[in-house]
């Protein structure tokens, strides 16, 4: 993983499969929170980017409103 100014950067297919995961498996937990944070550590990165990458994904496929990835 490389830095950044401000912090870690992961991989873009760590990032996807996280996401994947998430959208998969959410409903096998309490909250999307309770998936959130069980797969981060799975996968070893911090919830709040977890987070903020599944928001940014819900935006991309146009299930949240917002800007894409691509504006």
């Amino acid at each position: 993983m490389g830095k950044t100014k401000n912090g870690t950067r992961y991989p873009e297919k760590l990032r996807a499969r996280s996401v994947r995961m998430v959208l998969d498996h959410e409903r096998e937990y309490a909250s999307r929170s309770a998936a959130i944070f069980s797969i981060s550590e799975k996968v070893g990165c911090s919830r709040d980017s977890l987070r903020i990458w599944v928001k940014q994904d819900e935006t991309d496929t146009g299930k949240r409103d917002g800007a894409t990835t691509a504006e």
